[in-house]
């Protein structure tokens, strides 16, 4: 049995430098616990970062922060995010999007930061319905998906014909919300459904300026001036359990070992799971997503294009399921960093993301020569797939087009080390943050909550339940 080779002994260690771990890290040192915060990569923010390539930063994960309301509006998750880790709203510069709209072949159903927009779309649109919606939306509020509860996995599709009647309305309905957080195929939990349905259509979106930057140098900052400390560029080998009430070891790949009264980890179910030495293959999430980023000479408004954020699909029925080919460009979201309200402000360069549903295993399987040759290909079909969703050009989008880059599965897989790229992780999520070890705590996606905003409330609640309980 490896012996400890660091003699200091943590109250508590945090794995992983995204949003969730961020989180948990700032709680438990304004509890004054003596906390290490682990990460392997060279950088903070996990799915939710940003890179240097060719001159520029590129964002990645964040198209908006959710869960966005006016400082007027109380008890909120975005003020429960704030109180609890001692950031001032003005700290953010949180602008808020000019709008949104899902696009199907029959209609769009736009939505804003007014939660009426969409109440008269779907209105004016699905009368028969409306009814059953403004039903739906009393339900969701009276709904409580923060708390850490174990509760059972319940299908959203079914649960959704109490109250909808109208499918088409359905599909458009979930689009967003699938595509924002659901690791279940074609459907997903009714707890991440109401999390989403209220972060998305009820609250809203929102940007800093400068794109998540900002978010990610507030947070290890707050987390630096409490006295946490943190290890970059530092694996985690494996999480030993030693005995009852005896503290958890934790092996790094250098081959030194850690203990800790308290692991929390932000990396995922499956994950977690194989440092423990009980690696499950089901429990791996199966959906992942390429992205292609494109720099413009002009703002993307000069070009007809008013929408913040497009979520499109290519028929009445959405097909939310991982690929048999490398992308299925039918569906997906595009992405306007420039499109948020700014003021006298503007991003200097345009900007169009597009995002759509990939297939890890054959992004992985290709060689270094075809991986490259595939890259520029879908590059080129998602540019084209935009087009169609996007109000038509009177010029050529490519005479506009002064950089670009695109990631894939296995970037994400290189980058976050979530197994298969799985961006929303596992199927399985611990609700009540149990782990599968005694004082092993799981944070972050595979913990249930979602988006910018829940996941660092996840790595917060957690924390403060553990702390509570001594």
């Amino acid at each position: 049995m490896p012996q400890p080779t660091n003699n200091e002994l943590y109250d508590a260690i945090v794995i992983g430098a995204g949003m969730s771990g961020l989180g948990a890290g700032i709680r438990l040192a304004y509890a004054e616990q003596r906390v290490l915060l682990l990460e392997r990569h060279n950088a903070a923010g996990g799915l939710n970062g940003f890179y240097s390539f060719a001159g520029r930063k590129y964002d990645v994960g964040l198209h908006a922060l959710t869960n966005y309301v006016r400082p007027e509006i109380k008890g909120t998750p975005l003020g429960k995010l704030l109180r609890q880790t001692r950031i001032r709203r003005e700290e953010l510069d949180l602008c808020e999007q000019l709008g949104s709209r899902i696009a199907f072949p029959q209609l769009s159903l736009r939505f804003t930061n007014d939660r009426e927009v969409l109440k008269s779309e779907v209105q004016k649109y699905f009368p028969a319905a409306f009814a059953g919606f403004e039903a739906l939306i009393q339900a969701v509020e009276g709904f409580a998906p923060y708390a850490l509860e174990a509760r059972p996995y319940q299908s959203t599709r079914q649960a959704l014909q109490t109250w909808l009647r109208e499918p088409l309305l359905v599909e458009m309905l979930l689009c967003p919300l699938l595509f924002y957080g659901s690791a279940h195929e074609n459907d997903m939990d009714f707890d991440q459904f109401v999390i989403l349905f209220r972060s998305i259509y009820l609250e809203g979106f929102a940007r800093p300026f400068e794109g998540v930057r900002v978010i990610l140098r507030l947070l290890l900052e707050r987390y630096r001036q409490l006295g946490g400390k943190k290890r970059m560029k530092c694996s985690v080998r494996a999480i030993e359990a030693r005995g009852p009430d005896k503290p958890l070891a934790v092996h790094l790949e250098s081959g030194e070992t850690l203990l800790a009264k308290k692991v929390f980890s932000s990396i995922g179910w499956p994950e977690t799971l194989q440092l423990c030495g009980q690696a499950q293959a089901q429990t791996v999430g199966r959906l992942s997503f390429v992205e292609t980023i494109t720099i413009l000479d002009v703002q993307p408004q000069s070009l007809g294009w008013q929408d913040t954020i497009v979520f499109f699909n290519a028929s009445d029925q959405l097909r939310y399921e991982r690929p048999q080919g490398l992308v299925d460009p039918r569906s997906g979201v595009l992405c306007i960093p420039n499109n948020y309200q700014y003021g006298d402000r503007q991003l200097p360069e345009g900007i169009l993301r597009m995002t759509a549903l990939a297939n890890y295993d054959a992004w992985a399987a290709l060689s270094p020569q075809d991986y490259l040759a595939a890259k520029a290909h879908w590059y080129t079909q998602l540019q084209a797939r935009a087009l169609q969703v996007l109000p038509p050009l009177s010029q050529d989008l490519q005479a506009h087009s002064v950089a670009h880059d695109m990631f894939t599965p296995t970037t994400i897989h290189k980058y976050t080390s979530h197994l298969s790229g799985a961006v929303y992780g596992s199927p399985h999520k611990a609700k009540n943050a149990l782990g599968p070890l005694p004082n092993l705590f799981i944070c972050g996606s595979d913990q249930g909550l979602l988006g910018i905003v829940g996941a660092l409330l996840s790595g917060v609640s957690v924390a403060n339940a553990v702390v509570s309980k001594g």
